[in-house]
């Protein structure tokens, strides 16, 4: 982790190529430091951070009133601190009847802030002070500090699930990891009312970064792991399957069960979990379906690659089956000659330096956070088995010699439907993946999205795709905006990259066709904003047949309707 004088050394150096955040920070106490670190990292995660720092304790007046600086700024992200100490100062002051309502009144303000606070809310919870006053017995008095300070904190992340536009962030588990100590220092805050200390402001800077990057796009999508001394101890090839160290008794085999039960949770959660290790296929293929004792199982594993070949060609081949960028992967492996061989050929890839004595790995591994998410739904827990399927497809590819007949075998259907309460989650959730196949990068909340469904100013589209070998789930979303009578304006056209190069384009463009036709649309407009990360569809209209604008300056194109020429495609609408 980068120290605070490192980060503040970044605000100083070229962000002018980064895409720009306004980001507003609301404090109740000295936040000059806080808000230091925050841009400072912004450089690290290749954020330009517009940040206005509202003045002190003024939480809220800049939340309350209309016309406050807060209001004007507009922010896409308003980060709220508001501390425990003042917290306590407030509860000090109440009176015994009403010291039982603490976490109520807080909270009925923080649903005050989610009311009238535009953009998304990254509100911090509260660090624990323990004041001794009943001691132990404080968790079975209602009115004490302590009661009521661990409720609001639950009562938050409850309110989280209800409103989508606010997000934690968990100073809490910071203190728990590093300690109040490092989190507080007494001397400082009395002289300068600053209640984070210059050591923690790197780590809650960069929890709150995590949190941006994962609602703008930038998360982790795939863990790849090496297996000798890293999945297990030893080396299957020398030792056998049956004498690897792995299990739940007391030695290092304990230390393996337990990352590789790290490892199946964060499959459950939507992780693609794939395995890149120096090794005979059948030898390392045997503790996952013979060790009784393994965690994980080859049902858990996406991709298996086991050769002699150099690691940074397998994971080219293990990004190429799974068709995500490299900056969306972790790669584990105990050996620094192959983490370095990694780093140095497979730039993007985030390779985490593993500590020597593998007990130490998960308490590093959590310190790092590299699997924030920003939304989480059911579909989550199917992702493993798409992405087995689409392994499937790739290699019955190799089996044919024309495209086009591997397609018709596929016997592809999909599902065209508006936004509605089955699906408004996973619309706002695949935006926030997309990055890739995305022509204009606008990221949705679930409010954002079922007001969309509701607004006729907007007609709004969302496509599934099902073939022989299982149902790949909601797959596409494209946004349209009714400019006038006549013309149609494409606001968002976003789509899973699992599914590229099997008609999906021209299946959507033609159901876009019909619609414009049977409401007396004669133009359809689209445009392209580039990014780092979506060149892939820089020519995308240009290939569907649309026709650059005329006087455009933000690569907008135009398809009159009644010009369009249908292609041929293998997808059949249910």
């Amino acid at each position: 982790m980068m120290d605070f004088r490192e980060l503040k050394k970044n605000l100083k150096k070229d962000h002018s190529s980064f895409p720009t955040l306004k980001v507003a920070l609301l404090g109740d106490s000295a936040t000059q430091f806080l808000a230091t670190a925050i841009k400072g990292m912004g450089y690290e995660r290749g954020y330009h951070i517009n940040l206005f720092e509202a003045e002190f304790n003024q939480v809220e007046r800049q939340v309350l009133d209309q016309t406050s600086d807060l209001n004007e700024f507009d922010a896409d992200y308003v980060i709220i601190f508001q501390s425990t100490h003042k917290l306590i100062e407030k509860y000090s002051s109440t009176v015994l009847t009403e010291q039982s309502n603490l976490c109520n009144e807080r909270l009925d303000f923080i649903k005050v802030i989610c009311n009238n606070v535009k953009g998304r809310i990254i509100y911090y919870n509260y660090p624990e002070i323990e004041d001794t006053v009943f001691g132990s017995y404080a968790n079975s008095v209602s009115s004490s500090f302590t009661y009521q300070l661990r409720k609001l904190n639950f009562e938050l992340m409850n309110l989280a699930q209800e409103r989508s536009n606010l997000f934690i962030c968990d100073l809490q588990s910071l203190q728990s990891k590093y300690g109040r100590d490092l989190m507080f220092n007494s001397s400082v805050y009395i002289n300068t009312e600053m209640l984070l200390s210059i050591d923690i402001l790197p780590h809650v800077s960069s929890r709150t970064l995590d949190i941006i990057s994962a609602i703008e796009g930038k998360f982790k999508k795939c863990l790849i792991v090496d297996l000798d001394n890293t999945m297990w101890g030893g080396i299957v090839g020398d030792d056998g399957w049956e004498n690897i160290q792995i299990g739940h008794g007391l030695g290092i085999g304990k230390a393996f069960t337990e990352f590789q039960q790290w490892i199946k949770k964060l499959k459950n959660r939507g992780i693609i979990i794939a395995i890149c290790s120096k090794n005979d296929e059948d030898k390392a293929k045997a503790p996952f379906e013979l060790n009784p004792e393994m965690i994980l199982k080859m049902d858990d594993i996406t991709v298996f690659i086991a050769n002699w070949e150099n690691k940074a060609d397998n994971i080219r081949k293990i990004q190429n089956i799974l068709n995500i960028g490299f900056d969306s992967m972790v790669f584990l492996d105990d050996n620094p000659f192959e983490r370095n061989i990694v780093r140095e050929h497979v730039p993007g890839v985030t390779v985490p330096e593993l500590p020597e004595d593998p007990g130490d790995y998960l308490e590093y591994l959590y310190s790092l956070n590299l699997f924030e998410t920003a939304s989480y739904s059911t579909a989550d827990l199917e992702r493993t088995k798409q992405y087995q399927v689409e392994n499937e497809r790739v290699q019955l590819l190799q089996s044919f010699t024309n495209e086009s007949d591997f397609l018709k075998s596929l016997n592809m259907v999909s599902a065209v439907k508006g936004f509605n309460s089955f699906n408004k989650l996973r619309v706002a959730q695949l935006s926030q993946r997309s990055n890739q196949f995305n022509l204009r990068t606008i990221r949705y909340t679930e409010a954002e999205i079922e007001a969309l469904s509701l607004d006729n100013d907007y007609a709004c589209f969302s496509f599934t795709l099902e073939d022989k070998f299982g149902d790949n789930g909601l797959i596409c979303i494209i946004i349209l905006k009714k400019d006038n009578r006549e013309t149609l304006f494409i606001e968002s056209w976003f789509m899973s990259c699992r599914v590229l190069k099997r008609g999906m384009e021209d299946f959507t463009l033609g159901v876009l066709v019909n619609y414009a036709k049977a409401n007396g649309f004669k133009k359809i407009i689209g445009e392209y904003l580039p990014t780092a990360k979506n060149q892939m569809v820089a020519e995308h209209y240009s290939k569907l047949g649309f026709n650059t604008l005329i006087g455009s300056e933000n690569n907008q194109y135009e398809l009159y309707v009644n010009d369009f020429i249908s292609r041929e495609h293998f997808i059949t609408e249910h």
